[in-house]
């Protein structure tokens, strides 16, 4: 059992992703963002992953919002970076792993997102509200609500 006494603690693991708040203008003017449903468990969530060996996290947020939502954004600013924990099965060791994942505001500038890649179930375009519904993970839609700011001081 873990955390039982004498036992050992499970290896720890850093692992750094990033991610978007991608935001167009829809119809009527109204601002929406892309958000994701992961497979294989089903949950709505903001397109991201990891930073690759060699890129920066600016460059991975551009790749992995590409990738996931199928569409092209332009960075406009960093929101900010949240951390959690979880464990994980790793070729059969069980590991603790810390997630640092960098969220930033961007602008779409084209693709649709039905081009999204196949981690993913749908990606779609919602109101912040409506994101901050859909989202499962608080740690998310806190980006959201940041993100909604920094737009509305932009006037993006």
């Amino acid at each position: 059992m873990k955390g039982s006494p004498g036992q050992d603690p499970l290896p720890r693991i850093e692992q750094f992703s990033a991610g978007g708040v991608a935001v167009r203008i829809g119809e009527g003017g109204e601002r929406k963002l892309a958000i994701i449903l992961m497979l294989p468990h089903m949950r709505w969530q903001l397109p991201k992953g990891i930073i690759d060996p060699g890129e920066t996290a600016e460059i991975a947020a551009l790749r992995e919002v590409s990738e996931e939502a199928g569409i092209n954004c332009e960075l406009v600013a960093p929101i900010d970076t949240i951390n959690y924990w979880f464990t994980a099965d790793r070729d059969g060791t069980q590991y603790q792993i810390h997630k640092f994942v960098s969220f930033f505001l961007m602008r779409y500038v084209g693709g649709d997102v039905e081009d999204h890649d196949n981690e993913v179930a749908e990606a779609r375009w919602v109101s912040f509200d409506e994101a901050l519904e859909m989202l499962v993970f608080e740690t998310e839609r806190s980006m959201v609500r940041r993100g909604r700011e920094m737009a509305d001081k932009l006037s993006i």
